[in-house]
């Protein structure tokens, strides 16, 4: 009897290779994003070298949040003074390095073009089309970003000082010649209080993150893990080109948006707009409103975590529900044999910005303030990643496919275009509603995140 070929084992991921925030998460409080062109690069490499010491490692980062644990359970309730520090660099900036990003480039055609040139494919709304197609943006993301620092920490004051140093390092102080041009800096802040964890239209974020087989040690029941290549370049899972160079090793691309919500606008329409069902309160079927257009209650309770109980039809949660649409499990899983949505998975890192709602806000039901995402993911494609996603899912009325007869509609939450869907009103699945938008996309890009050996080794040298 021949033998079975036995498996190469798949390699240990190097946590001390792995910038922090794409594992883990860079733990916070708050996080602001330092977006800059390079100006002069034989400086900008020679400074880099001092920077990269500043650079938080995947294992460290499992360093501090062991120690906020421990911090916990000794019933402290102050923070510790914790600062990470990742970096990443979008093609325009590996270019103006002169770094060869082919193999980045040659599958991942929206890394190459930029989000810019990429906006209109995702919805985003503009002026013009094709190659003058000009996205509604902030004007600071419609010029050229070269890099994004990622600085996350217990504090204003902790960032900030942080910060401070990094922009030393690169020259951008009085007196010293600057290597970096600065375009533009966001803040984002961890809601206060019970709101903490919650996304601004007060619905529990990030519970969705997929579990990484070979280190996630304790896996939250739901969708299926994924392998360690799925959000990290080099390793099992990792269906780019192959091989990587030894410097796009260990590293992940980066997808950064700008999302605006508005916020009392979104409260008003679901109160305009509550879900019929007898027995219910007008406000608690707003309540319900909202819960079918997210797919989930706002405090992450989940109406049917599969969705294999009802492949075709969409009484306990709406085809066009925000979690099925962009997590679809069972939807595709079950549809045909062979089919799955591990490459499609991504790893959610943001964080909430701007003000709580004012009374003025509340009572006029009218946006006075900015407020919204930093929407930042993780994946080692974006085509199939987080563009897909929009594209193909959160975008296409049709999807997912076993919904037919019925159309579902764009996604209520994040869908750009039409947003009419379906399925809001159990009883009567079938029953249309149209919402004008309340997430909007002011500004973003695609980044690639190096290994720290990539960094030292291929972007620190002159």
């Amino acid at each position: 009897m021949s033998q079975q070929p036995i498996p190469a084992p798949t390699p240990a991921l190097d946590l001390n290779n792995i910038q922090g925030d794409i594992l883990s998460g860079l733990p916070k409080k708050t996080q602001t994003y330092f977006f800059f062109q390079i100006t002069d690069v034989k400086l900008f490499r020679s400074q880099l070298s001092h920077f990269v010491p500043l650079v938080k490692t995947t294992a460290q980062v499992l360093k501090d949040r062991k120690a906020i644990d421990d911090h916990k359970k000794r019933g402290d309730k102050t923070l510790i003074k914790m600062v990470g520090v990742n970096i990443s660099f979008s093609h325009k900036g590996l270019v103006a390095l002169g770094i060869d990003d082919t193999n980045l480039t040659s599958a991942e055609p929206s890394f190459e073009k930029g989000q810019k040139a990429d906006a209109e494919s995702l919805g985003d709304k503009g002026t013009g089309g094709g190659p003058t197609f000009v996205p509604d943006w902030e004007p600071e993301f419609l010029q050229d970003i070269h890099s994004v620092i990622l600085i996350s920490g217990d504090s204003h004051g902790t960032v900030d000082k942080q910060l401070k140093e990094i922009k030393s390092i690169f020259g951008l102080v009085p007196g010293q010649k600057a290597s970096i041009k600065e375009v533009t800096t966001v803040v984002g802040d961890v809601r206060p209080g019970k709101e903490s964890g919650h996304e601004h239209f007060g619905f529990l974020d990030g519970i969705s993150n997929p579990s990484v087989i070979g280190f996630d040690k304790d896996p939250l029941p739901g969708p299926k893990p994924v392998r360690a290549g799925v959000l990290v370049t080099g390793h099992d899972g990792d269906l780019g080109p192959s091989p990587r160079p030894a410097w796009a090793v260990d590293g992940s691309y980066l997808t950064f948006r700008y999302l605006f919500q508005n916020v009392p606008e979104f409260n008003k329409y679901l109160e305009d707009n509550p879900v019929p069902v007898p027995g219910m309160t007008r406000k608690e079927g707003s309540e319900l409103l909202g819960a079918r257009m997210v797919g989930r209650w706002k405090s992450g309770q989940i109406n049917n975590f599969r969705f294999q109980a009802e492949g075709t039809f969409q009484k306990l949660c709406p085809f066009s529900a925000h979690i099925r649409k962009t997590l679809p499990r069972a939807d595709l899983e079950d549809f045909g044999p062979g089919i799955s949505i591990e490459k499609n998975r991504i790893a959610r890192r943001g964080v909430q910005f701007g003000p709580e709602l004012t009374k003025e806000e509340t009572k006029s039901n009218k946006t006075a303030h900015a407020r919204g995402l930093l929407f930042a993911c993780y994946s080692t494609s974006i085509n199939t990643g987080f563009a897909f996603i929009q594209r193909s899912w959160a975008n296409n009325a049709s999807f997912p496919p076993g919904a037919a007869p019925a159309v579902p509609g764009l996604d209520p939450i994040i869908g750009q275009g039409l947003r009419t869907f379906s399925g809001t009103d159990p009883n009567t699945p079938s029953t249309n509603l149209t919402a004008p938008e309340f997430v909007i996309p002011r500004g973003g890009e695609y980044f690639f995140s190096p290994s720290l050996k990539g960094l030292k080794e291929t972007f620190a040298t002159v």
